[in-house]
């Protein structure tokens, strides 16, 4: 079970671009390229490549609301893998590729064993929360980005064209590097919206208590929510949306979407609303399920360290903090959350617009049913995963769920 503990660690949370220097902010982040004047802007770009939502944002299928504890729902096996942390598909491939913490992604296909298509074991960190975190493809499936930690403990962010037989290893390009002043807290959630462009998880830096303040502090990746166009775009590695909340503000890192958060693990868009769901572990108290409206313009300050969930921490709360949809106790064996997904698929119409997410340690599935940015209802759905690491959706809307043990399991009816 050293896998497990491994994210125990991982969960419990106790530079340069490619090719261009950039200035930090002297605490481990990287900037953007300098010039006499200091430090240059990354390019802006309006508008990303949107996937397609939805047909539809209602609640249920049927029309009826059945309480969730009614819903009944199992397990089904597809794979053992090692230690796997995240999913991610491919549009027009019915492939599941899973992130493996230990470095390698892994290819699902039907009928077929497991292949590694990308094998990154001699590059990543394998100490306390680190290794290969997160795996995402682009609307058009063009490219496959990468998040994890490198052998020094930094937060690297990838970029692999792909082709029909998986990503070509000699089109490899780095997006982002940030420096990590301790081994825990690296998020690693990576996550396109349905506005096109790439969404990017990073804890606060690790230790314990966000002992720099970089949870509150904008002039710091770390302890955020990034928002970026990952291509090349006029020489930079990636560019900055021109609408992205603080660009253009002094001191302020244009690429933060939002802020004051300790270590969002995992973070999902639900594809009928555009709602931005966040799972952010505690410190020692309680954990925290966040929620961003699909009409949200960025910028929302989710409290840490000022407050871990609704509890005070350190300090007077922030203005206009955003207070967590729903928070659970430290308790009862609880230690970690794990933020899913909502349920968009067909095979189980009661379970449609139901917020799936869990706890590490407990491993039992949770759901949440909102209305107007409200939980109305949050309920056990009688089903335990050990050591649930993550959640995943395919194409269709059905979802998985991944055990650090190292089953791959679909949630079926």
């Amino acid at each position: 079970m050293l896998g497990a503990i491994l994210l125990v660690s991982v969960l419990l949370g106790a530079g340069v671009y490619a090719g261009v220097q950039l200035a930090g902010d002297g605490e481990g982040d990287d900037g953007a390229a300098p010039t006499a004047g200091g430090r240059r802007e990354i390019p802006e770009v309006e508008a990303g490549e949107p996937r397609e939502p939805a047909a539809t944002t209602s609640s249920t299928i049927a029309g009826q609301i059945v309480p969730i504890e009614s819903i009944e729902i199992r397990t089904e096996q597809v794979a053992v893998l090692e230690q796997p942390v995240d999913l991610a598909t491919r549009p027009g491939d019915d492939t599941l590729y899973v992130a493996e913490q230990t470095g390698r992604v892994q290819a699902l296909r039907p009928g077929a064993k497991p292949e590694t298509v990308l094998d990154l074991r001699s590059e990543v960190s394998g100490e306390f929360e680190q290794g290969l975190l997160g795996l995402e493809f682009t609307a058009d499936g063009a490219f496959l980005y990468a998040d994890y930690t490198d052998t020094e403990g930094d937060t690297r962010l990838v970029e692999w064209a792909m082709t029909a037989s998986g990503p070509d290893l000699g089109s490899r390009r780095e997006v982002l590097s940030v420096d990590q002043p301790y081994a825990n807290h690296n998020g690693g959630a990576i996550e396109f919206g349905p506005d096109g462009f790439l969404y990017v998880s990073l804890g606060d830096g690790g230790a314990g208590g966000d002992p720099h303040g970089n949870a509150q502090n904008l002039g710091t990746l770390l302890g955020k929510i990034l928002r970026i166009h990952p291509r090349p775009t006029e020489g930079a590695p990636y560019a900055v949306p021109s609408s992205n909340p603080f660009l253009g503000r002094e001191g302020a890192r244009g690429e933060i979407w939002a802020y004051g958060l300790r270590n969002p693990w995992r973070i999902s868009f639900d594809r009928a609303t555009s709602d931005l769901w966040i799972g952010d572990v505690g410190q020692s108290a309680v954990e925290e399920v966040d929620f961003q409206p699909g009409s949200s313009t960025g910028g929302e300050n989710y409290g840490w360290d000022r407050l871990e969930g609704t509890k005070p921490f350190e300090g007077d709360p922030p203005e206009d903090h955003v207070l967590p949809i729903h928070e659970y106790p430290l308790r009862s064996g609880n230690c970690s959350v794990t933020g899913g997904y909502v349920y968009r698929g067909e095979r189980i119409p009661d379970l449609y617009g139901v917020y799936l997410f869990a706890d590490f340690c407990v491993g039992q599935v949770m759901g949440l049913r909102q209305s107007d940015g409200q939980a109305v209802d949050v309920s056990s759905l009688g089903l335990t995963v050990p050591s649930l690491s993550s959640f995943g959706a395919d194409e269709d809307g059905e979802l998985y769920a991944l055990s650090l043990e190292g089953p791959v399991y679909k949630i079926v009816p």
